[in-house]
C-alpha cells in the first residue's frame, strides 16, 4: 500500500496538523492586530512613535524567524522566572515576527490612499484616530487583502519552524513517526501534499480577491 505508514498513524499526524492550524490562527489574529498598529506607527508624524516602531520593524525583519522563536523561548524565562509553555512561546514569537510584515503591508496600503481623501475627512471634523478607524484601515484592508492572504500562506508554512522548541506540529509529528516507521519519502511526501493543497487553495483565493479589486477599481 502506497501510504500504509500514513494510514497507520493518521490520527497522530492529523493531531499535529491541528496544532499547525491553531498556531496559524493565533499567529494571524495577533500578527494582523499588531500589524495594524505597526502600520499606523510607520506613517506617524511623531518621532516618538515613528522611530521606535521603525527600529522594531527593521530589527525583527532582519532576523531569521527560527532565531526569534529560539531566543524568545530561552531568554524570556530568565525575566519571567519560570519556563514558558512551548506552544504559547511559539505563538508570541510568530506574532512579534509576522506583525512586522503585516505592518509594512498596512503601511503601503495607508500610503496608497489619497491625501485629499484624508484631508477631506479632517475637514469634516474627524480626529486622527477616527480617520484611521473609518477611512484608513477599512480602505487599506480592502486594497491589501491579496497581499494579506499571501502573507498568511507564508505564516502557515512558517509554523513548521516551531519544532525547534519542541512543539509537536505537523512536521514534528511526522518526524517522530518517521523515526519509528523509516518511511521518509512516503511520510514527508504526504506532508508536502497537504501543505501544497492548502497553499494552492490560499493562492487561488488571493488571486480571486485581486481580480475582484481590479475590476472594482480599488487596485
Amino acid at each position: 500500500m502506497m501510504f500504509d505508514a500514513v494510514a497507520r498513524n493518521l490520527p497522530f499526524l492529523m493531531g499535529g496538523f491541528l496544532v499547525t492550524l491553531q498556531l496559524t490562527f493565533w499567529a494571524l489574529a495577533g500578527g494582523i492586530a499588531l500589524g495594524i498598529m505597526v502600520g499606523l506607527g510607520r506613517i506617524s508624524r511623531s518621532k516618538w512613535i515613528y522611530q521606535p516602531v521603525t527600529v522594531y520593524v527593521n530589527f525583527v525583519r532582519n532576523m531569521p524567524l527560527i532565531l526569534v522563536i529560539f531566543w524568545f523561548y530561552f531568554v524570556m524565562p530568565i525575566f519571567a522566572g519560570r519556563p514558558l509553555n512551548p506552544f504559547l512561546s511559539a505563538v508570541i514569537s510568530f506574532i512579534i515576527f509576522e506583525a512586522t510584515y503585516f505592518g509594512e503591508i498596512f503601511r503601503a496600503g495607508y500610503q496608497s490612499i489619497s491625501r485629499d481623501l484624508i484631508h477631506a475627512a479632517y475637514s469634516t471634523g474627524l480626529t486622527y484616530s477616527q480617520t484611521a478607524r473609518y477611512i484608513l484601515i477599512p480602505l487599506a484592508f480592502r486594497r491589501m487583502l491579496p497581499s494579506l492572504i499571501t502573507q498568511s500562506i507564508v505564516t502557515f508554512q512558517d509554523t513548521s519552524l516551531a519544532f525547534v522548541i519542541g512543539v509537536q506540529e505537523f512536521v514534528r509529528r511526522t518526524s517522530i513517526v518517521d523515526n519509528l516507521e523509516v518511511r521518509s519519502i512516503q511520510l514527508f511526501g504526504f506532508v508536502a501534499i497537504v501543505f501544497f493543497v492548502f497553499c494552492f487553495i490560499g493562492s487561488k483565493i488571493s488571486l480571486h480577491f485581486e481580480g475582484k479589486a481590479r475590476k472594482s477599481g480599488i487596485l
